[in-house]
C-alpha cells in the first residue's frame, strides 16, 4: 500500500500543480457522483407512475386515489398527490390549481438537478487544466533542451515530454465521467418531468374538479 501511495506521490509531482488540481478534482467529481445517486434514490427518482391512483382518481374514487397515493413513494406520486389536492382546493381556479402544481414540479426537478451544474463545471475546466498544465511541462522540456544544447539526450527530453503529456491524460480522465455522469442525470430528471407533466395533465382533465365535482 505505501508503495502505490510513493508512487502515486511520485506521478503527481511529476505533473506539478496542474495535475494535483486536476486529482482534487477527480475526488470531487467522484463524491459528486456518488451524492447524486444517493439523492436521486432518495427522492425516488426512479419511482413508477401510481397508475392505480390516476385510475382511482378518473373513476371518481377520490378516497381510493389518495389511499393509494399515501402508500406510494417518488417525485411521480408526491405531484400526483399535491396535483389532486390543488384540483380539489374550493379556494383555487383551474389556472391557479394548475400553475400551484408547476410550482411544486418545478420545486421536484431543481432539486433533482442540484450538483450538475457543479459536474458540468468540472467537465469543461479538467480538459483545459490538463492542457495548461502541458504547456507548461512542454515549456520546461525545451527550455531543457535549449540549456543542454548540442548535448541534449534524446531520452530525458522524451521523458520530459511525457511528463507534460500526462496532465492532459488526467484531465480527459477527469472530464470523460463527469460528462457522462451529467447525460445520463439529465437523462433521468428529463424522464421524470416527461411523466410528471402527463400525471397533471391526466389529473386535471379527469375525475373530480374543484369541491369533488365530477367534471
Amino acid at each position: 500500500m505505501n508503495e502505490v501511495l510513493t508512487a502515486v506521490t511520485e506521478l503527481m509531482t511529476r505533473g506539478g500543480p496542474a495535475l494535483w488540481l486536476i486529482g482534487v478534482l477527480s475526488v470531487l467529481t467522484l463524491a459528486l457522483i456518488l451524492w447524486k445517486i444517493w439523492r436521486l434514490m432518495w427522492m425516488g427518482a426512479w419511482g413508477l407512475v401510481p397508475e392505480a391512483a390516476l385510475s382511482a382518481w378518473a373513476a371518481g374514487d377520490v378516497e381510493g386515489a389518495e389511499s393509494l397515493l399515501t402508500r406510494g413513494h417518488g417525485v411521480r406520486v408526491r405531484i400526483a398527490r399535491e396535483a389532486m389536492a390543488a384540483r380539489r382546493d374550493d379556494g383555487l381556479n383551474d389556472a391557479a390549481a394548475r400553475e400551484e402544481t408547476t410550482r411544486l414540479a418545478r420545486a421536484e426537478l431543481r432539486e433533482a438537478r442540484a450538483g450538475v451544474r457543479m459536474l458540468e463545471l468540472i467537465a469543461t475546466i479538467a480538459p483545459l487544466l490538463g492542457l495548461f498544465g502541458t504547456v507548461l511541462g512542454m515549456i520546461e522540456a525545451f527550455q531543457a533542451l535549449q540549456s543542454a544544447g548540442a548535448r541534449a539526450d534524446p531520452g530525458v527530453l522524451a521523458g520530459g515530454i511525457w511528463e507534460a503529456l500526462l496532465t492532459t491524460a488526467a484531465g480527459m480522465a477527469v472530464a470523460i465521467p463527469a460528462a457522462m455522469a451529467v447525460t445520463w442525470v439529465d437523462g433521468v430528471v428529463d424522464r421524470a418531468q416527461a411523466e410528471m407533466e402527463d400525471i397533471a395533465t391526466r389529473v386535471f382533465t379527469r375525475g373530480p374538479a374543484q369541491g369533488g365535482r365530477r367534471l
